[in-house]
């Protein structure tokens, strides 16, 4: 079985940063969506980046945002890669990628076949992809929603940088998300919380431990 990197999404506490690195986290990702209840402040993320092991990638969750607030966001944050979670053009991954020389993950909401066309044209702009469920139409928030999509629609696929598959995992389904798809890297939200936007170090450390086996 290969190695397994995981990402825990949506943190705001260091003790749970903590947590997610003892466990073996390779990414750790502070959202900046305001209407989101896992939405960290700049000046927050600069401190839970602060206290985040290195060798722990952290990520800056960003929705539809402009020039202006990503160059704010990176001039008060010390990060690794933005991660661009709306419906932001392959044009503008490329043009992200080149103002701020930080990889780039771009995801991409799967709910049928009909979605998949999108992985391989952000495939060609992005350095990593992120394959989540696509939000309800009705939804208000990108991510961390608790939703899966049918995961034999990516069974076997592959694209030519690396991806993460996200959308409702938990610890008692993550291991047959990961071998229906292959997957080598997943991302979760919701999967170790108590409620929305309240993360549990009990749940991260079990969810760790199923994740890699």
């Amino acid at each position: 079985m290969p190695d397994i990197r995981v990402k825990i999404c949506g943190l705001k506490e260091p003790a749970h940063i903590a947590a997610a690195a003892e466990a073996g986290a390779a990414y750790v990702g502070f959202n900046f969506v305001e209407k989101s209840p896992r939405y960290v402040a700049p000046a927050v993320a600069r401190m839970l980046a602060a206290d985040t092991p290195v060798g722990v990638a952290k990520v800056a969750l960003t929705l539809n945002a402009s020039d202006a607030d990503l160059d704010a966001l990176v001039g008060e944050v010390p990060l690794d890669m933005l991660q661009l979670h709306g419906d932001e053009p392959p044009a503008r991954v490329a043009e992200v990628k080149a103002r701020y020389g930080l990889p780039v993950m771009k995801a991409v909401g799967i709910a049928g076949a009909e979605d998949l066309p999108a992985l391989d044209t952000y495939a060609a702009v992005a350095d990593q992809l992120l394959v989540d469920a696509k939000p309800p139409k009705a939804g208000d928030l990108p991510g961390g929603n608790g939703l899966a999509f049918d995961w034999r629609l990516i069974a076997g696929r592959r694209w030519p940088v690396p991806w993460m598959l996200a959308g409702g995992l938990t610890a008692e389904t993550v291991q047959a998300a990961i071998e229906l798809t292959g997957a080598t890297q997943v991302d979760l939200a919701s999967g170790v919380e108590t409620a929305p936007g309240v993360k549990d170090a009990g749940l991260i450390r079990s969810f760790m431990a199923a994740a890699l086996g």
